[in-house]
């Protein structure tokens, strides 16, 4: 027999198309609230005209509410935004998707967001969200989580709850700081990761590349070689992936560097070891923090990033990742994964 489903999808073909206009602006409410209509609007893509008559229907039905200030979900509309999540799963084939890519990767497990990353910025919310929520299940007593530094790892940060705070939580940095955007270096955000969770973190103050001389006289200093230390005894790894030419345009690598990465096809990064599209290491910068070896063993690493655009590099890594790795992303990507 035919599901409801299935039937839906024949007899009312707008049905999918409406459902996902209206679940789209539930969800995009939920994470602005409260929200003007021009800013929403233009966080969708849509006309304030064609915004206006929905949002009229959705008040109508008592999902969200309207004022000076902007609009926010009722709680009826809360709720409802909840079941949605769910059947939306369903509708998209996003959890049969997570599973084929699971077999095809050979991870642990996938996790699969709404959305592209490329084309709204609130898909690396729900990234952020999703890795969260992920990561709440699989704390234990005692966590020593060691977390890279990125924009989709300070999203992770923004989303973590005081409600970790049953557990004793230890954030460390996992690698120096990249770049000069202080809010976004594993430093800041393993300080906020401590702040919303109410747990402790470590300050790890070193470049993120060095030379070879300078490298093994900072591995002997007493604080650097405890912090190493801590990182090699994570239980849990938080990293983001990145596109290679980006990742060496932040750490402002030469034009030696840059050529060599660009004759290797270098579309990947991840820890300082940049992979071409085979998975190959083709260049790695010298670090001061977790190695690529180091995942190994480790029962839990979550790498997370989204976007279609990431989706080569996300592939290339994958190849290396541990068998341990949980990889958090959104539709951009996973829609393209698949394909290859």
């Amino acid at each position: 027999m035919q599901s409801f489903i299935d039937i839906t999808k024949r007899l009312l073909p707008d049905f999918l198309p409406v459902l996902q206009k209206r679940y789209s602006i539930l969800r995009s409410i939920g994470f602005m609230q409260p929200v003007g209509r021009r800013s929403l609007a233009a966080s969708l893509g849509l006309t304030e005209r064609v915004l206006r008559s929905e949002v009229d229907f959705l008040k109508d039905q008592n999902l969200i509410t309207a004022n000076n200030i902007g609009m926010s979900l009722t709680l009826e509309g809360r709720n409802l935004l909840e079941d949605l999540e769910g059947l939306m799963r369903e509708l998209k084939g996003i959890d049969v998707l997570e599973l084929e890519l699971k077999h095809r990767l050979g991870i642990k497990k996938v996790i699969i967001v709404p959305g592209d990353g490329d084309e709204s910025p609130l898909v690396k919310r729900e990234l952020g969200k999703a890795a969260a929520v992920c990561m709440k299940k699989l704390l234990q007593g005692e966590n020593i989580i060691a977390v890279t530094g990125g924009s989709t790892m300070a999203a992770v940060a923004e989303q973590l709850t005081p409600e970790c705070g049953d557990k004793k939580l230890l954030f460390v940095p996992a690698r120096g700081g990249v770049g000069e955007d202080v809010q976004n270096q594993a430093n800041t955000i393993c300080a906020i990761m401590a702040n919303n969770t109410h747990g402790k973190h470590r300050v790890f103050y070193v470049p993120d590349q060095v030379s070879p001389e300078i490298y093994h006289s900072l591995i002997k200093e007493p604080d650097i070689h405890e912090n190493l230390k801590l990182i090699q005894s994570a239980n849990m790894v938080l990293h983001g992936i990145g596109d290679a030419i980006k990742m060496a345009g932040r750490r402002k690598s030469s034009s030696e560097i840059l050529k060599k990465l660009e004759e290797a096809d270098a579309v990947g990064e991840a820890f300082g070891y940049y992979f071409n599209e085979s998975g190959e290491i083709v260049h790695k910068v010298s670090t001061i923090g977790m190695q690529l070896e180091t995942l190994e063993g480790i029962p839990n690493v979550l790498a997370v990033a989204g976007g279609t655009s990431k989706a080569k590099a996300i592939k290339a890594y994958m190849k290396q990742a541990p068998a341990s790795t949980i990889l958090i992303t959104d539709e951009g990507a996973a829609g393209s994964l698949v394909k290859w």
